[in-house]
């Protein structure tokens, strides 16, 4: 699916997805349509955020025994807890694959979600924090693509999400690995980024333990390089020039031109920036904002915040 970024309408912005394999912004329309798959690398941005509330991203639906994908919220209703609304909670069979394995409510689609294959996975960042993480088959590639790491390896193979799951554990607690990483720490890691050796040094160290743990637990490991999207080459790059965007992203009026995107951390540049440094944000932050696209907006004038100190 082919999209380019709409030049009008207002949205809701459900974030950043991998799922067709390059970065696109997910929108759901404001007035009636399907949700919209919009290619970002190498184009204008520009969009004015719609008051200050958060609305609803929708959930995710089983298209198939293999499958899930997302659909937008019909009610167009404000977010709640989780970012979605009641109803959406309610009808989102998903939201129950995270505590699969601890027992508990288990919808039948589900359970054929998890009957599938699963890769368990190592993803280091820009100031070596590694994490520990799960992937169901056909999402191996777009999970980790999603994650804007540095460096990651696939470290086995298991035959469904509840092994896979219990494994992710149990090197969390062995290992004192974490499961989740913020969005604001991983753009900070980025805007720090002056030498790839620390968070390569940290991936191979925890990638050996990790090994090691596996095989304390008669678990076969065969680690496999993850191969990162060359769109996020520039931001994995030290010592490229670059500069914290200015503004908030989630209110006012904006204007970039991206450049490179690393899970959804994008360095981009502004209208009329001459010589000064690309931007580095967060596209992330949008989710669950209404947005106004158009080219007519533009990012105000501000101090640039130098990521150079």
């Amino acid at each position: 699916m082919d999209q380019a970024l709409p030049d009008s309408g207002t949205y809701v912005c459900h974030g950043i997805t991998w799922a067709s394999g390059d970065p696109r912004l997910l929108l759901a329309p404001v007035a009636t349509g399907p949700l919209v798959h919009a290619r970002v690398m190498s184009r204008r941005l520009g969009y004015r955020v719609s008051g200050t509330g958060r609305w609803c991203t929708g959930r995710y639906r089983f298209a198939d025994r293999v499958r899930v994908e997302a659909i937008a919220c019909p009610d167009q209703a404000p977010a709640e807890a989780g970012g979605q609304c009641a109803a959406c909670t309610g009808r989102d069979d998903f939201r129950f694959a995270h505590r699969f394995h601890d027992g508990g409510h288990v919808p039948d689609a589900l359970a054929s979600y998890m009957a599938q294959p699963h890769w368990l996975y190592l993803a280091t960042f820009a100031d070596g924090t590694t994490k520990i993480g799960t992937a169901a088959e056909p999402r191996k590639r777009s999970r980790l693509d999603e994650q804007g790491a540095l460096i990651a390896t696939y470290l086995t193979r298991s035959g469904d999400g509840r092994a896979v799951r219990f494994l992710e554990d149990a090197l969390t607690r062995r290992l004192g690995l974490t499961q989740t990483v913020r969005a604001s720490a991983k753009l900070a890691a980025l805007a720090a980024l002056r030498d790839l050796a620390p968070a390569h040094a940290a991936h191979q160290q925890h990638l050996a333990r990790a090994t090691e743990a596996l095989n304390a637990l008669d678990v076969p490991a065969s680690p496999e390089p993850w191969t990162p999207p060359g769109v996020g080459d520039l931001l994995r790059t030290p010592d490229a020039g670059r500069a914290l965007y200015p503004h908030d992203p989630r209110s006012g009026e904006h204007g970039l031109t991206v450049l490179s995107c690393l899970g959804s951390q994008v360095l981009a540049t502004l209208d009329g920036d001459g010589e000064q440094l690309p931007h580095l944000l967060d596209l992330g932050a949008l989710k669950g904002r209404r947005i106004i696209l158009g080219a007519k907006f533009s990012s105000p004038p501000g101090a640039v915040q130098s990521a150079l100190f």
